[in-house]
Parts: structure tokens; sequence; C-alpha cells
């Protein structure tokens, strides 16, 4: 299952997901993972959590996210949830290539829950993309 946090630069995102982690660790019976660009969220996550700084890995694109996150679940059938911090820093603002890899990740990885922060309005987006807001 995956679920976007849209919405425009400073709106909230980061806490609401931070939340959503601080929430899952203490919840959740199997691995939690949190990716995001630069370990900003170092001291606001549980140490539980294994956070994953996508500069470290060289993920700079949709197709090396999906390629690190279908190696995640390969190597760790324990994974329950994976949190996603501004995508559009990791992988770019082109929101077509967003949706051909949400789609991919959807069906790779259908039983683990996947949440993304989106640093863009709703409405900005095209359906495919939309059509992960829950």
């Amino acid at each position: 299952m995956i679920n976007l946090i849209p919405g425009k630069k400073g709106s909230g995102k980061t806490k609401v997901l931070v939340d959503m982690i601080v929430k899952s660790a203490a919840e959740a019976t199997g691995n939690v993972v949190c990716i995001e660009r630069g370990m900003k969220l170092t001291y606001e996550i549980p140490s539980k959590v294994r956070l994953v700084d996508a500069e470290e890995y060289g993920i700079n694109s949709y197709d090396a996210f999906y390629g690190f996150v279908a190696g995640l679940l390969a190597g760790n059938y324990d994974i329950q949830e994976i949190y996603i911090d501004g995508i559009l820093r990791i992988g770019g603002r082109d929101f077509d290539e967003l949706g051909k890899m949400m789609e991919k990740v959807a069906i790779l990885a259908k039983d683990v829950k996947l949440v993304f922060t989106v640093s863009a309005d709703a409405d900005e987006l095209p359906e495919k993309v939309k059509a992960f807001i829950h």
C-alpha cells in the first residue's frame, strides 16, 4: 500500500511523517525503514527505525530508488513499513517518472506500507500520482 503526503514546502509534511514513524516504531511487529536525503531526521525518529541516506547510496533517480527498494525488500522479508521523506529531492521533479516508479513499487511492495512526502500541491500532480493520495 502506498500513501502520499503532498503539500508545498513548509506545510508540515515531514512533521506528519515523523509522527507516523514514531507511532509505527512503537507498534510495528516488523522492521520500519525511513529513506531521506541528507540525514536530517537522525534525532527525530526512534533508533529502532533503520534510517537510510539516499545520497550515501547514490540514489538520485526514480530507477535507482526503485532498485534500492527492491534490494531492501529482497534482503529483508521482515520490512513492514517504509517511509520516504522528500521523494522529489531524491528522484527529481518529473511527475510522470514519479508516477511510473510508484506504479512499479506498488506491485513490488504489495504487502508493505510505503508513505512518501511530495513537495507539491495535489492539483500539480498527474492522475497516476494522485491515485496514491489517501
